[in-house]
Parts: C-alpha cells; sequence; structure tokens
C-alpha cells in the first residue's frame, strides 16, 4: 500500500476523437526528512536554520514541503471518471495498493475502495 495525493486535475481534449476528460495526477507522498546538522556544530547549524527561515518568510526561498513522487497520471474520458465515482480534489489522500493484478485506490479515511 502506499499513499498518494491528487497533485493535479486538469482538463484535457483527446487528440484523436476531440472528446473532452480529465487528467489526474497522483503522487506519492513522502515526509522530507529535515536535515538540521548540517555536518556543523549545534551552534552554527542552528544559526544556518534561522537564516533559512527568514529567507523563506521573505520569499526568497519556498518553504520545505512533502516530497511528492509522480506514481501514476490517469486520462479519464468524463464517462471514464463518472463511472469511477470518485470527485478527485488536490490535496485529497488515497491509499493505492496493487494486489492480484488489480490497482485499488481507496480515499485514506474510507473504508470502501474502488478497483481500476
Amino acid at each position: 500500500m502506499v499513499l498518494v495525493s491528487v497533485y493535479r486535475v486538469s482538463s484535457y481534449t483527446d487528440p484523436e476523437t476531440g472528446a473532452t476528460g480529465k487528467q489526474v495526477e497522483l503522487v506519492e507522498v513522502r515526509r522530507r526528512t529535515t536535515r538540521t546538522g548540517f555536518g556543523l556544530p549545534r551552534e552554527d547549524s542552528a544559526l544556518l536554520m534561522g537564516i533559512f527561515g527568514q529567507l523563506q518568510n521573505l520569499g526568497i526561498l519556498p518553504p520545505f514541503r512533502e516530497l511528492a513522487i509522480p506514481k501514476i497520471v490517469l486520462y479519464l474520458s468524463e464517462d471514464e471518471y463518472d463511472m469511477l465515482g470518485l470527485r478527485f480534489e488536490v490535496n485529497d489522500v488515497y491509499e493505492l495498493e496493487f494486489k492480484n493484478g488489480k490497482i485499488t485506490l481507496m480515499k485514506a479515511t474510507e473504508s470502501s475502495g474502488h478497483t481500476m
């Protein structure tokens, strides 16, 4: 089982048929380990972390976030999206399981799954 998050949901048009659909990008979510040591003495490390924090607050450096690893991109027709029975929203978290030739996607807080 892998935790995935909805990274992006966008509309697309099938280049062959012209039919519209949804593109759903799911990313594996992993916690980024915080590095506080930098191989420096504790005081120097704390000073650097304070400077990084100030640069982030000023918008010069991006905030440290969870590490997102691309996992699955779904290209679904409107009918397929409706048949799936899920309404993907950005940042929703799902449990993704690969078992016995099936892919099961279940909202992390729900007990019922949807098989793809």
